[in-house]
């Protein structure tokens, strides 16, 4: 199967296995544009569902949609006060 992965104005293709892992996915990907793979987010539209590393293709349900590649949100650090 292939998937279509919009990142900015740029349309990737990739062809996959529906039993491959989203964290599989994001590595194909950082073949292709350099993005670490921790600083990705894959978004399944039109529903806007962040999907989850772990699980594969099939168990989130993705054939034949689009997904958008975001750079992931930097958790927030709070500075220790003693």
């Amino acid at each position: 199967m292939y998937i279509r992965v919009k990142r900015n104005r740029i349309t990737y293709f990739i062809q996959c296995d529906p039993t491959e892992t989203i964290l599989q996915i994001k590595e194909k990907l950082y073949n292709l544009t350099d993005q670490p793979v921790n600083d990705q987010q894959l978004i399944l539209l039109p529903a806007g569902d962040v999907l989850e590393d772990s699980k594969s293709l099939a168990d989130q349900k993705v054939e034949k949609m689009t997904l958008t590649l975001r750079k992931a949100k930097e958790e927030q650090t709070f500075p220790m006060v003693f």
